[in-house]
């Protein structure tokens, strides 16, 4: 398998940049407001982005992509900064061990969305699995 390919890959970097997150919002959000806090870290990602996209020459023309792309990346995109603005003030009000967990109950959620609206089928590692995190946060949130 060829790591610089593999979902497995990014998918582990994608929690450790999550967990990172949740630190370094927990820190930056203190004594300022939520939503200037969720401004301010979607201009750096923006700058970020963009300075991969050019360093790795994969600039396209947005005119050129499909309308259904832009309809549910824009969607994505609302969905992105209403989540965010909901993290940072959830930050900004409780601690960490306890928001964390909760947010990541979006990974049960979206299993149960792709089951429905995607079609993806279910097994029982994906039922069981998705079982502990809803029970491993609810535990977390509640005790």
């Amino acid at each position: 398998m060829n790591l610089r390919d593999s979902w497995l890959l990014f998918a582990f970097g994608s929690a450790l940049f999550a967990a990172l997150t949740a630190v370094f919002g927990k820190i930056g959000v203190t004594g300022i407001n939520a939503n200037l806090a969720t401004f301010i870290r979607t201009l750096v990602i923006v700058v970020v982005i963009a300075a991969i996209l050019s360093l790795r020459q994969e600039w396209a023309r947005p005119w050129s992509l499909p309308l259904h792309s832009w309809v549910f990346l824009v969607l994505s995109g609302i969905a992105t900064g209403l989540s965010w603005l909901c993290y940072y003030r959830a930050l900004q009000l409780g601690p960490v061990s306890k928001v964390a967990p909760i947010d990541k109950l979006s990974v049960a959620i979206a299993m149960l969305l792709a089951l429905v609206f995607l079609g993806e089928k279910p097994s029982l590692p994906m039922l069981i699995g998705g079982g502990l995190i809803v029970a491993g946060s609810l535990v977390i949130a509640l005790f």
